[in-house]
């Protein structure tokens, strides 16, 4: 996933990643037959997800995510550090605001309930914003 770090899901586009990432497994692995009625079956979304042991699509997008503002936070005050944070300063568009990479972590952070936290300050330490960005990849969302 190239450039995922950058990317901005918006809530509706969660469950489409989803659907996708499960047509292309039920792809990958075809269907099976069953052994007593000798008929060809579909895979359940439960059966994809242990038979394909990774964390889905959006836990590796966000915990990617989280990385990246992890690295940019330890940049320091710069040109890319603000147009990362805040975006284009000068031109304003019509519609509704984007959401920046800060409103994505502080709610990429709410989902592991670290909500809370000065969460700048804590990428400021490489191990425990890295063992945070695990927990973000291993948090299970219903």
């Amino acid at each position: 996933m190239y450039e995922c770090e950058t990317w901005s899901l918006i809530l509706g586009e969660q469950p489409r990643l989803g659907a996708f990432e499960n047509r292309v497994l039920r792809r990958i692995f075809g269907p099976k037959k069953d052994e007593v009625t000798r008929e060809w079956k579909k895979l359940h979304n439960e059966k994809l997800d242990d038979l394909y042991c990774s964390p889905n699509i959006v836990r590796v997008i966000k915990s990617r995510r989280m990385g990246w503002a992890g690295h940019v936070a330890r940049m320091g005050i710069g040109e890319a550090y603000i147009g990362f944070w805040w975006g284009n300063l000068r031109e304003r568009p019509l519609g509704r605001p984007e959401s920046k990479c800060e409103d994505n972590t502080k709610m990429d952070l709410q989902e592991v309930e670290c909500g809370g936290i000065d969460w700048i300050e804590l990428a400021q330490d490489k191990n425990r914003w890295r063992a945070l960005v695990n927990a973000v990849m291993n948090f299970w969302v219903p």
